[in-house]
């Protein structure tokens, strides 16, 4: 009688164990739920950021033929420049996934939850890379390349105009705020060329950024999909 009684208590321990941390992966489902709508919310700010800049930098050829026949000719120019001296940087918000992990809370997860969310994860610590190598690297060299060949009164006044700050879309602003005197410092066409190389590298590369970003906005909202139907969330 004394073992079952143990045993019995044995089994109800663990039964109430087990409801812990049903209920504690729940909380954390629900918490990350929230967190990535936060997320997909923030993504299509961004992706409309992206789309801003690749249509405003589509435009360089003609830029540059005009710019290469005329070297005062540099009103094109103008909103180039907006849309290659900055860019928006996508952070997830990570706070039940730093619970998660630091808690070892994948543990008592599904494990179909736990890879779900760790693909989310994985996704966008590629995309990090991506940010931190390929796309630093390109934006420095348009960056440094500009200050060679731009006056310095000119970008300056280009880059106080409203909405050109870090972080903003410049589709507001109209062709007549931009600066109508010349753009340039140097007449060096040579390095004239070789910004429009860059920002031609540059553009496809904010193309490849935009193509990752909406890959993480289909996982987040394919996870969201899935937390819903399995929890009944609304």
């Amino acid at each position: 009688m004394l073992f079952l009684a143990v045993f019995c208590g044995f089994l109800a321990e663990n039964f109430r164990e087990h409801q812990v941390e049903k209920n504690r992966g729940r909380q954390y489902i629900l918490s990350l739920y929230e967190d990535i709508k936060t997320d997909t919310a923030r993504l299509n700010e961004m992706l409309l950021y992206d789309d801003d800049k690749i249509t405003a930098l589509s435009d360089m050829e003609p830029c540059y033929d005009t710019i290469s026949m005329n070297l005062l000719s540099t009103e094109c120019m103008g909103k180039l420049v907006l849309h290659s001296r900055a860019n928006r940087a996508f952070t997830i918000t990570d706070r039940t996934i730093t619970q998660l992990a630091n808690a070892g809370g994948f543990r008592i997860l599904d494990k179909e939850d736990a890879d779900s969310i760790l693909n989310y994860v994985n996704m966008f610590k590629d995309y990090q890379d991506f940010q931190a190598t390929i796309f630093q690297s390109s934006q420095d060299n348009v960056r440094n390349t500009l200050n060679e060949l731009a006056r310095f009164k000119s970008i300056r006044s280009l880059l106080q105009l409203p909405g050109s700050s870090y972080g903003t879309t410049t589709s507001t602003i109209s062709p007549d705020m931009l600066p109508h005197g010349p753009l340039l410092f140097s007449d060096d066409k040579f390095l004239l060329n070789k910004w429009f190389n860059q920002l031609s590298v540059y553009l496809r590369i904010t193309k490849r950024q935009r193509q990752q970003l909406a890959d993480i906005k289909d996982k987040g909202s394919g996870l969201i999909k899935y937390c819903k139907d399995k929890y009944h969330l609304k």
